[in-house]
């Protein structure tokens, strides 16, 4: 029987921090830095993961800092 998890995440992370983990799971966005985490951890069919607030790229960080 499948079954569906809806949760919210919220975390702080610095700007280097998140830049060697996009890097290392090759992802342009958190949200698909996050799918991808999720997906090595637990084989899932279907993840959507969507950013509600805070910059989803680092273009959008480096926006925020600057």
């Amino acid at each position: 029987m499948d079954v569906s998890i809806k949760l919210s995440v919220s975390f702080i992370v610095s700007d280097t921090w998140l830049e060697d983990a996009m890097a290392e799971y090759d992802e342009l966005t958190v949200a698909g830095l996050i799918r991808e985490i999720i997906d090595k951890s637990i084989a899932c069919d279907e993840i959507v993961a969507n950013v509600d607030e805070g910059p989803n790229s680092l273009e959008e960080f480096d926006q925020l800092s600057s």
